[in-house]
């Protein structure tokens, strides 16, 4: 491999193409760590948005009238405000109101860091989407089945989890897949907190070596490699999900 990087460094010297996170093995390790950091924030913000929508959908089918108002206020907020407003106002608002825990060298530091706040915005920007998305889904599914799971005793907990839901998830598939892209794209505004993902290190890589271009270049190609991953296993996942004659 050394080779391979080396390549790199001859490249830079021939034709000035700096690319000094894979010849330089500390950039290298930036870079890396970056690319590891984006992946582990879209992981959880994903999770916990397709968490809250599930249970926002569920709860918008509340019989009591203050728990639909609740989730449809939620809903109303974050759709409706840009999601860096919301990752600011978790950060510097929410987060000054938090105690702080000492650090251990005399001094204290948040209770929660960038991270921590990256993904709990982020999961509640994308969550307001998934309430509606699957929401909508729920409609989809025929409404006697759901008058025959009631005829049988069910639950409505239980019609929700083992009837409606499934149901529902096959048929918002397509527009969940497309609510999931765009929350990896938002991860990049984890960067406006200092959260080191691929944003932040290419920024302190390109600072270093004036190489805005290159890095650029590379972000690029890097963000459509993790969407297109995303894409062909939400669409692969789909296909495998899909019941003939129904949802279409």
């Amino acid at each position: 491999m050394e080779s391979f990087f080396d390549w790199f460094r001859i490249l830079y010297d021939n034709t000035g193409i700096n690319l000094p996170f894979l010849y330089d093995s500390y950039d290298r390790a930036r870079m890396w760590n970056g690319f590891l950091m984006t992946i582990k924030l879209s992981v959880v913000a994903l999770f916990f948005s397709v968490i809250i929508g599930i249970i926002g959908a569920w709860l918008q089918n509340s019989p009591l009238k203050w728990t639909r108002r609740i989730v449809n206020g939620y809903i109303q907020i974050f759709r409706n405000t840009p999601p860096l407003v919301q990752l600011y106002f978790f950060y510097f608002a929410i987060g000054a109101l938090l105690p702080k825990v000492s650090n251990g060298y005399g001094g204290e530091v948040p209770i929660l860091g960038g991270f921590a706040w990256a993904a709990i915005s982020l999961s509640f920007f994308a969550g307001a989407f998934n309430v509606e998305i699957f929401r909508s889904g729920m409609e989809a599914v025929p409404k006697s089945m759901t008058e025959a799971a009631e005829a049988l005793g069910f639950s409505r907990l239980q019609i929700y989890k083992d009837i409606t839901l499934p149901l529902a998830f096959r048929v918002v598939l397509p527009a969940l897949n497309n609510n999931l892209v765009n929350l990896v794209k938002t991860t990049t505004l984890a960067y406006a907190i200092a959260v080191p993902e691929m944003l932040y290190e290419s920024n302190q890589i390109w600072s270093d070596n004036v190489n805005v271009t290159e890095m650029m270049i590379f972000l690029l190609l890097a963000y459509f490699f993790l969407v297109g991953v995303l894409v062909w296993g939400m669409n692969r996942w789909e296909r495998s999900l899909k019941i003939p004659g129904f949802g279409t």
